[in-house]
């Protein structure tokens, strides 16, 4: 990218429908990307431990506590977008090995020619299915396996069984963290169902999301962890409520609650994530 002309916006057919790259007119070399109008990622290639968004600050957090400040992770991305988060471990925790699973090979193509990574940041991209790329991963092989899959605004039916989440768990080691970026509202029948799948699998699960989704006021993120360790419930929780816009972190009792009666859901019925209101996630 010529740094020294006048960022202009970039638009693209990709695989999944129409990507624009639009640069901040704030800060120099950052760019949001959408698809279809809906918010991918944002990148800041001159500051890539700034995040914009809040979800993406919130699985940050997480990988901030997966491990000592400063030790290399082994972490399956799946889901890549424009690569917020593996330049942001990458700047964070050098010589971090990174697999980033993206099945649009139209927009992974974007993304490199406009957004590319630095030499020797540890990243390795495959144009792959995340289902087939998670199947085949090396059993024990990740401290961290971080999911941000959206098939335009919805998760795939195939990442939202309890067969997935078995496979998440070979994937992981004992210590590890399954952290997944999710989107629904009240009565949350996905997400309460994403709870049961993972809750079949894994001792330890958490939630975290605004107040204002957990009380089924507003359509949003919600960020779903699961591990057959302790979750850093306490340091999550001081984090998140120190943002900007505040998270809470749902655990235990309050956890189980909100579980209620859901039962995990198979891959023979597995369904996509709901449709968001419109202009939930779009931008104009």
């Amino acid at each position: 990218m010529d740094t020294a002309a006048e960022p202009i916006p970039v638009t693209r057919t990709v695989d999944c429908g129409t990507a624009k790259l639009l640069p901040d007119v704030d800060r120099p070399r950052a760019w949001l990307l959408t698809v279809d109008g809906a918010p991918q990622s944002y990148v800041d290639l001159d500051a890539p431990t700034h995040l914009e968004f809040e979800y993406v600050r919130r699985l940050a957090h997480v990988l901030d506590q997966a491990a000592p400040e400063g030790r290399p992770l082994d972490v399956l991305h799946l889901g890549g977008g424009a690569l917020t988060l593996p330049r942001y471990l990458a700047a964070t925790r050098p010589h971090s090995r990174q697999d980033v699973v993206e099945a649009d090979r139209g927009l992974l193509a974007l993304v490199a020619e406009q957004l590319p990574l630095p030499d020797g940041c540890g990243i390795t991209v495959h144009a792959e299915d995340a289902r087939t790329a998670l199947e085949a991963a090396p059993t024990a092989g990740a401290d961290v396996i971080v999911a941000d899959v959206f098939g335009g605004s919805r998760v795939p039916a195939q990442l939202t069984s309890v067969e997935y989440a078995r496979a998440a768990a070979r994937v992981l080691r004992t210590d590890g963290c399954y952290a997944a970026n999710l989107a629904d509202s009240a009565p949350f029948g996905f997400l309460r169902s994403q709870l049961a799948n993972f809750a079949t699998v894994f001792a330890h699960l958490a939630l975290i999301a605004e107040p204002s989704v957990l009380r089924g006021r507003r359509f949003g993120n919600a960020v779903l962890l699961a591990s057959h360790a302790e979750l850093p419930v306490a340091a999550l929780a001081r984090r998140t409520a120190a943002d900007a816009f505040p998270a809470r972190v749902e655990h235990g009792a309050a956890l189980r609650r909100l579980i209620g009666d859901a039962v995990p859901v198979h891959d023979d019925e597995a369904v996509p994530s709901p449709v968001p209101p419109e202009g939930a996630f779009s931008v104009g």
